[in-house]
């Protein structure tokens, strides 16, 4: 036998040391892939399959910043940080296997690293402080022994047309395949079932990324490149994506500012905007930090719904530096449809700049009733 197809010790790709094997976070922190740290400060994740490279790399890279997603998403490769990938590793062994059979066992793990610069991970001691907590409850976690189901596209479609939230939420634990069926179900012809398949899914999301935020992540990623695809259409992908923020800010926040890409497509424009005003619901601050100016002029746009949908934003925004701008649209009775909760709604643009002015109103008499 050649020597180099024995076992062995796996290292860091950094600085060449041994490390240790793996192991389960802490049940506070989110995650599905085992972690390790090694002496020199990289932290490294397994994947024990070889087939989830992205779920560990998110997951490394969400723990080097002490579990600040909004930090992890806004660092940049080369620049903030180093990555490095150890291939042929077996995590029941905890060893580097290069004929990547050991025992008749196939072995396709792969340790993924990353380590952050020194200004980045100082950054990441001052902030941890100042993180906020998640109010979002843990999503308990399903028995091991219990059999696993396997599903399909018409199962899922069944599913979802019966707002099946519970049902759904199990098929991501056990198929992996659950969050793609969901998906597909957005490319439909009808507007009503588009709707309601993108409020479905934010709702399952915002549960299941309690225990796996990496498949999400993965989703959204997904549909972010389905929407610059030129040659395929991008019904409910825009609003999915909005829902699925909406759901869980205090994890894909970051993701908010890549929608404003959109503001320049006519076909996008309108669920562009109802997706910024459904996450500015929850935390009008990531509205806020983006370039959200960019769109102000949407106010006057010849397109009713455009009008509304704005108005509805800067209600939620509490835009009272717009209150002139919306004051103008109080006799507009222009007939439109929006959506909340996946349903229809029929109102008029002046109902929902009346609605922006009273949340406007609210807030600006908050500190006096303190």
């Amino acid at each position: 036998m050649k020597l180099t197809s024995l076992p062995l010790t796996p290292t860091c790709t950094f600085c060449g040391q041994a490390i240790e094997k793996p192991q389960p976070l802490d049940a506070k922190h989110m995650g599905e892939c085992n972690m390790g740290r090694c002496q020199c400060g990289a932290i490294y994740a397994s994947d024990a399959t070889g087939h989830n490279i992205g779920n560990a790399m998110v997951e490394c890279l969400v723990h080097a910043c002490n579990g600040n997603w909004d930090l992890a998403w806004n660092l940049l490769p080369d620049e903030d940080y180093l990555t490095g990938r150890l291939e042929d590793y077996d995590e029941v062994t905890h060893q580097v296997v290069e004929t990547r059979n050991l025992d008749g066992r196939c072995v396709r793990g792969v340790l993924f690293f990353v380590r952050l610069h020194k200004e980045i991970s100082e950054i990441t001691e001052r902030t941890e402080e100042k993180k906020e907590t998640s109010t979002v409850p843990m999503e308990p976690l399903r028995d091991p022994k219990r059999e696993k189901q396997r599903t399909s596209k018409s199962h899922i479609a069944t599913l979802v047309a019966a707002g099946d939230i519970d049902g759904l939420v199990d098929l991501c634990f056990d198929d992996p395949r659950t969050l793609r069926f969901m998906q597909r179900l957005l490319y439909t012809p009808d507007e009503a079932q588009r709707w309601w398949t993108a409020n479905v899914l934010g709702e399952v999301c915002g549960r299941f990324s309690t225990r796996h935020p990496g498949q999400v992540s993965d989703l959204l990623y997904r549909l972010f490149e389905a929407c610059s695809d030129s040659a395929s259409t991008s019904w409910g992908l825009i609003e999915a994506i909005g829902t699925i923020i909406a759901a869980r800010p205090d994890i894909y926040g970051a993701f908010t500012r890549h929608l404003l890409r959109y503001a320049s497509d006519p076909n996008s424009q309108a669920g562009m905007l109802w997706a910024i005003g459904t996450i500015a619901g929850p935390r009008p601050d990531l509205i806020r930090q983006t370039a959200f100016f960019k769109v102000l002029g949407f106010l006057q746009n010849s397109d009713p719904t455009i009008r509304g949908l704005m108005a509805r934003i800067l209600g939620r925004l509490h835009a009272a530096e717009t209150k002139a701008e919306l004051k103008k649209l109080k006799n507009d009775d222009s007939e439109i449809t929006i959506y909340e909760q996946g349903r229809a709604i029929q109102t008029r643009v002046s109902d929902l700049v009346l609605e922006a002015l009273a949340l406007i109103d609210q807030q600006g008499d908050q500190p006096n009733d303190r």
